[in-house]
């Protein structure tokens, strides 16, 4: 089943998204978040054009396991933008997938200036990969 992937910042929402069986995770897209907490018409959009069975949604989750400010502002923007899309939305761990993913690019040679444009999306995938691998049947 294709499931999407988002990493929810401040500033920007990381977009991947997973083949039809589930199995790998593409980054897709970098979003910016001010502007689809006013319209999430972008957004959902690329719902209708994916599919996906279920989105998920890294939750930004302190040191030590708990909820802290961030997570409540992932949150309500869940329910504000993606809920009403109607797919169901699961909530996982993104502790250190944007760390990840900037170790990543350096180490594939990509300067600073082309990670900030695309560290959002690979976090996106990071995340989305983990969970896929997490919940992959047998």
């Amino acid at each position: 089943m294709r499931r999407l992937g988002l990493d929810i910042g401040e500033k920007r929402i990381g977009v991947a998204v997973s083949d039809p069986s589930g199995r790998v995770a593409t980054p897709v897209s970098v979003l910016d978040a001010r502007k689809l907490a006013g319209d999430p018409a972008q957004l959902r959009r690329l719902i209708e054009d994916y599919e996906p069975a279920e989105i998920v949604v890294g939750l930004p989750l302190t040191m030590a396991g708990e909820e802290g400010p961030q997570a409540r502002e992932v949150r309500r923007f869940v329910s504000a933008a993606i809920e009403p899309a109607g797919v169901p939305v699961v909530y996982h761990d993104e502790r250190l997938t944007s760390t990840l993913a900037h170790q990543a690019m350096a180490a594939g040679g990509a300067d600073s200036r082309a990670r900030r444009g695309s560290v959002d999306k690979v976090a996106a995938a990071l995340l989305l990969q983990t969970y896929l691998d997490a919940h992959r049947e047998p």
